[in-house]
C-alpha cells in the first residue's frame, strides 16, 4: 500500500509544479520511473512481471494508456499536411525495415545465449517509438509542422506495424509451428495492418457523425463529448482485436477520421489526454520503475551495450538512410533520428509476447533488454529534449541566414 501512496504524493507534487517542471530537461516520464525504482528499492523488492495477475494488469493499463494515446496524437495530426508530407512514408517504410532488421541482426550477435528468434522479437518490440516521451518537441511550434508530424505520425503506426512481425516471430520460432513462414506473415500482415485501418475508418467516420449530430441538436454536454470520444478509441482497439485487426492501427487511424470529420476532436482530445491519459501513462512508467529495482542486480554488459546501440545505431542510421535523397538536411535528420524515444508501445509488446508465450528459455535476457532500453531512453532523451531543441533552432536559423 505504500507504493500507492508513494505515487500519489509523486503525483500531487508534480502537478503543483508542473509548468516549472515543462521548463527543466526533465520529463513526468523520468521522474515517475526513478520514483518507481527508488520505491523498489526501499519497499517493494523483486516484482516479477511474468507473473500472473501482475502481468496481466499492467498489459491492461498500458494498453489502454497507448490507445488514447494514439488516437490522441491522431486527433492533433492534419490529414491535408501528410499528402505533402512525404517524411512520415519514409520512416514508416524504409526506415521501419533497416531499423527491425538492425536490431535484429546486433541482438543476434551480442546476446549469444539467444536464438535467432528471440534476438528477433528484441528487434522488434524496440522498433516502436513513443512520441510522448519528446512532448516538448511536439509542442514547440517553432520547429517545422513536417518535423512534428513526422515523428508524431512514425510513433503512431510503428506500433500497429510491429504487432504482425512480433506475432510470427513468437509463432515461428517459440511455438514451434511450422508452416510456410512467408505466407503465414502475408496473412497477419494484411489482417493485422488492413483491418485495423478498416475499424479505425469505420468506427471513426460512424462515431464522429453521430457526435456531431448530438451536438448540432443539443444532446450531448462538453464532459459526455470527451467520454463519447473516450468509448470511440476504445471501441475501434477493441473492434479490430475482435476480428483479428491491430487495435493500435485502428485508434491511430481511428483518431485521424476523427480529426477529419469532427473539427474540434482535437480540443476535446487533447483535454483528456492531459488528464486522465497522463495519469494512465505515468502510472506505467512508475510500475516499469519498481520492476527495473529487480532488475538492475542481473544487468549485464550486454544488456547495456545493446541499449545504447539502440538508441543510437539502430535507430539514428536507418532513419538517415530513410531521408537521403529528401529535402530535409542533415541536422534535421540528426534530430528525427535521435528523437525515437522508446517506451509505452515497447513496454506493451513486451508484455504481449510474454502473455502470449508463456515461459521460453531467453525471456529474463528478453526483458531485461526491452525494460533497460526504456529506461535509458526515457532518461536520455527526457534530459535531451529541450538542450537539442534549442540547438536545432539555433541550426535551423544559422542556415537560413
Amino acid at each position: 500500500m505504500i507504493e500507492v501512496l508513494l505515487f500519489f504524493l509523486i503525483l500531487l507534487l508534480v502537478a503543483l509544479f508542473s509548468r516549472r517542471i515543462d521548463n527543466l530537461p526533465l520529463s513526468p516520464q523520468l521522474i515517475f520511473i526513478l520514483a518507481g525504482i527508488i520505491t523498489g528499492w526501499l519497499f517493494t523488492g523483486n516484482l516479477d512481471v511474468k507473473q500472473a495477475p501482475l502481468s496481466t494488469t499492467i498489459l491492461l493499463i498500458a494498453e489502454v494508456a497507448l490507445v488514447l494515446l494514439l488516437f490522441t496524437e491522431a486527433s492533433q495530426v492534419k490529414i491535408g499536411d501528410l499528402k505533402t508530407n512525404h517524411l512520415p512514408r519514409r520512416l514508416l517504410s524504409i526506415g521501419f525495415i533497416y531499423t527491425m532488421v538492425l536490431g535484429i541482426s546486433l541482438a543476434a550477435l551480442i546476446f549469444s545465449n539467444l536464438s535467432f528468434w528471440e534476438a528477433a522479437i528484441i528487434g522488434v518490440v524496440l522498433t516502436p517509438t513513443d512520441a510522448s516521451l519528446g512532448e516538448v518537441i511536439l509542442k514547440n511550434n517553432k520547429i517545422p509542422d513536417k518535423i512534428r508530424e513526422a515523428l508524431e505520425v512514425e510513433s503512431g503506426l510503428k506500433d500497429g506495424f510491429s504487432v504482425p512481425f512480433l506475432l510470427v516471430f513468437i509463432s515461428v520460432g517459440l511455438a514451434e509451428e511450422f508452416f510456410s513462414s512467408a505466407t503465414y506473415f502475408v496473412e497477419i500482415a494484411l489482417a493485422q495492418v488492413g483491418l485495423g485501418i478498416l475499424v479505425g475508418i469505420l468506427v471513426g467516420y460512424m462515431v464522429s457523425k453521430l457526435v456531431i449530430k448530438s451536438k448540432s441538436r443539443g444532446w450531448i454536454t462538453p464532459e459526455y463529448q470527451r467520454l463519447a470520444y473516450l468509448a470511440l478509441a476504445l471501441l475501434c482497439f477493441l473492434l479490430a482485436h475482435e476480428i483479428g485487426g491491430s487495435g493500435f492501427v485502428a485508434a491511430f487511424v481511428g483518431g485521424l477520421t476523427t480529426a477529419y470529420v469532427t473539427r474540434d476532436a482535437g480540443k476535446a482530445l487533447l483535454d483528456f489526454a492531459e488528464a486522465e491519459g497522463q495519469f494512465l501513462n505515468l502510472t506505467v512508467f512508475y510500475i516499469l520503475g519498481i520492476i527495473i529495482a529487480g532488475l538492475i542486480p542481473s544487468i549485464t554488459w550486454e544488456i547495456i551495450l545493446y541499449a545504447f546501440l539502440s538508441l543510437t545505431v539502430i535507430r539514428m542510421l536507418p532513419v538517415i538512410l530513410s531521408l537521403m535523397g529528401s529535402e530535409v538536411n542533415w541536422h534535421s535528420a540528426l534530430f528525427i533520428g535521435w528523437f525515437g524515444p522508446r517506451g509505452l508501445a515497447s513496454i506493451v509488446l513486451t508484455l504481449i509476447a510474454l502473455e502470449t508465450v508463456d515461459v521460453f528459455p531467453g525471456q529474463d535476457t528478453f526483458i531485461l533488454a526491452v525494460f533497460i532500453t526504456v529506461f535509458f531512453s526515457v532518461v536520455a532523451h527526457g534530459i535531451t529534449a529541450v538542450p537539442l531543441s534549442r540547438l536545432y533552432l539555433e541550426k535551423s536559423r544559422e542556415n537560413h541566414e
